[in-house]
């Protein structure tokens, strides 16, 4: 039996193993191993490097090995260990411009889809996108006659302690702008803001602009890409949007990209920074087929139909881009100046000389396996009233158990992000409809109770089904009753309802595109 290590010869055996894992996974070049072996053993307060032979290891537990390492020797702290956990691997990564030499010379030998491969694979191996917590999110589909809806609750991003809020608001400086600008490249982080010295990033021109491309860490979606503008400036659809969508697929035409729409209540989480959502044609809303097709009278090379789907979408297809463009951009005019108050649209209201706009546009673009380009536009408004304090098209307060924020552009396309708080929350109903854990409405409606939101749905579930259920059909019922609540809320987003009246006035706007 091989004599236990002390704890800075393990640290410096887990040295050896992160450089063996970068010349394997990071690119890290046997010419560059010694000199970055130095750093590495200089930022733990290590004076000479590991002389023994390393066995199989697990990455992770190597990286969580070095950072709790440093933890207890005080070169960092806890609530810093994962800003010092990816400061080690940055240390071992190619540099950004290097990155970019290697997907322009993949893209030359191999094509442009082996080099978003090759660097999503490296936004993998470098915990950029760390897997195992990714791994952790609950998925499912719902497969409805309506249209199938991916389902997934998001337990890669667990919540803050108290402390660690705190920390943050102490910590913010105003540097960089916000997650999406290019200053967070190399960045190291703080309580704040994640570092982000393994992010690597790809430049590219979209219609005369400086414009770059980077995998989300939090990866909703196969290869889930963030297509951003050099320029902080605010979300906006303008026909340059359009422009700008098209280029990127004469691009990379093997994947999707769109946009959220620029308002609140509709957009997304982030409105401050222009940028664009893509990666695989994964989303459902790509699968559905058409409703009712018309002909464009000033652009006879386009089609354009009602989709098949919950909510709202015209969809444009040609491979003629100018008469693309033309009536992408005619259907985004005439909308946003567009009202019908039968069915409680309004594109804008006044207060004195201040106008609120309020209809607004999610655009989506894939090419066709024959070369068409198809947008699909999901007509959006954000209005409120009495009635409707959340937004007329936003899910009212009995959905927001399920989903309270921004309904955007992936939601509206099928695939829903709720938030990871459910998972224990649908065990302690589960424990309710299956007697393990006692009914008591008075405690539930407890504001302190975390099933307290829920209380609509417990009294439901329970009248529909009893409290004798077994552990699968529990796990059911409350699943059924998610998908259910998923339907509702995009069944609430369409601006023009699914019945006779909501597509006969849908009709009737598409009439001033197509005359």
């Amino acid at each position: 039996m091989s004599p236990r290590l002390s704890i800075e010869e393990q640290a410096k055996c887990n040295v050896k193993c992160l450089i063996d894992y970068a010349k394997k996974h990071l690119y890290l070049n046997s010419y560059d191993t010694v000199y970055t072996e130095n750093i590495l053993l200089d930022a733990l307060k290590l004076t000479e490097p590991y002389s023994g032979e390393i066995k199989e290891y697990d990455f992770y537990k190597v990286m969580d090995e070095l950072s709790s390492y440093a933890v207890k020797k005080g070169i960092t702290d806890e609530n810093s260990k994962l800003l010092f956990e990816t400061k080690l691997i940055g240390i071992c990564m190619p540099a950004p411009s290097k990155v970019v030499e290697m997907f322009d010379e993949m893209t030359a030998y191999k094509g442009i889809k082996a080099a978003c491969d090759m660097l999503y694979k490296l936004s993998n191996d470098s915990a950029y996108i760390r897997r195992p917590d990714i791994n952790k999110n609950i998925i499912w589909d719902y497969n409805s006659e309506r249209g199938k809806i991916i389902v997934t609750i998001n337990l890669s991003k667990p919540e803050k302690t108290p402390e660690q809020v705190r920390l943050a608001k102490e910590a913010k400086t105003g540097y960089p702008k916000c997650m999406l600008c290019k200053d967070v490249i190399g960045f190291s982080g703080n309580a704040a803001f994640p570092a982000r010295q393994t992010i690597r990033t790809i430049p590219f021109e979209l219609d005369g602009e400086d414009w770059f491309m980077q995998f989300s860490p939090y990866s909703y979606f196969d290869q889930h890409i963030i297509v951003i503008s050099d320029e902080h400036r605010p979300m906006d659809i303008t026909d340059g949007t359009f422009r700008r969508i098209t280029d990127f697929l004469d691009m990379f035409p093997h994947y999707f990209i769109g946009s959220n729409a620029p308002l609140p209540i509709v957009g997304g989480s982030i409105l401050a920074h222009d940028h664009y959502q893509g990666g695989n044609k994964v989303l459902p809303i790509f699968t559905r087929k058409n409703r009712k097709i018309f002909d464009v009278a000033s652009c006879p090379d386009v089609k354009l139909s009602i989709v098949d789907w919950y909510n709202s979408v015209i969809r444009v297809e040609s491979k003629n881009r100018d008469q693309l463009l033309e009536t992408v951009n005619k259907v985004y005019k005439e909308w946003q100046v567009y009202s019908d108050k039968s069915q409680n649209i309004i594109a804008e209201t006044k207060n004195g000389k201040e106008i609120t706009p309020h209809n607004a546009i999610t655009p989506l673009c894939v090419k066709n396996d024959d070369g068409n380009y198809q947008f699909n536009l999901i007509l959006r408004n954000n209005r409120c009233d009495e009635t409707h304090p959340f937004g007329i098209f936003h899910p009212a307060a009995e959905l927001h158990n399920i989903k309270q924020e921004a309904i955007g552009i992936i939601e509206v396309a099928g695939l829903f992000i709720l938030p990871g708080r459910l998972a224990s929350e649908c065990t302690l109903i589960k424990d309710i409809l299956t007697g393990k854990a006692p009914l008591n409405f008075a405690e539930i409606a407890k504001e302190d109770n975390p099933l307290s939101k829920h209380l609509g749905m417990i009294m439901q579930l329970v009248n529909d089904n009893g409290t004798a259920l077994d552990d699968a059909k529990a796990g059911q019922v409350i699943t059924d009753y998610i998908n259910s609540a998923c339907e509702k809320i995009l069944d609430t987003t369409a601006v023009f309802k699914n019945d006779e009246k909501g597509q006969k006035a849908f009709e009737k706007f598409i009439s001033k595109i197509v005359e």
